[in-house]
């Protein structure tokens, strides 16, 4: 089995915030691999990475970081493959990551999500490979579907809820 999606992280101290994102891709059962790679410690193995995902299957590649947060820009610089930017809650409440990942020059793109947003670069990974792949497509539309489910139990809960000045 060779991975789709790449999940790289600043260090394994990310894991808890990513984990999010493997449950969903397992769920999936979309192939993908983790690695930790730091942009300012590992610059080399960061460059030897990116410049041969493509190469090795890869379809879309997640990357986390916090702080300075430089990790996917660096990679989306050496790849043409999309990278989705998940910045990470390491100080300033990742306010700094965040806006370390989504100022990007122009021509070096990266699709950011909200912080510790795991779960939704998973999502959005998932869509890009549904965009080719109708198996894909199926799953996340079932997905999908399934979250409208839920709304709707919810809401049907939320009816049996009594307060004196209630409407519904």
């Amino acid at each position: 089995m060779k991975p789709l999606v790449s999940i790289i992280m600043g260090s394994t101290s990310d894991l808890p915030v990513m984990d999010k994102a493997a449950q969903f891709l397992n769920e999936m059962e979309i192939p993908f691999e983790i690695n930790a790679l730091s942009a300012h410690r590992t610059p080399e193995e960061v460059e030897k990475f990116a410049k041969g995902a493509a190469n090795r299957g890869i379809k879309v590649i997640i990357a986390a970081a916090g702080m300075a947060a430089h990790l996917p820009g660096v990679i989306a610089s050496m790849t043409t493959l999309p990278v989705i930017g998940v910045p990470i809650k390491a100080s300033l409440d990742g306010l700094d990551a965040l806006l370390a990942i989504v100022q990007m020059p122009p021509g070096i793109p990266v699709a950011t999500v909200g912080i510790n947003g795991s779960l939704n670069a998973a999502i959005l990974a998932l869509q890009i490979i549904a965009s080719g792949d109708e198996t894909a497509q199926q799953k996340l539309a079932a997905y999908k579907e399934n979250l409208k489910k839920k709304i709707t139990q919810a809401n049907e809960e939320l009816a049996n809820v009594s307060y004196k000045y209630k409407t519904n």
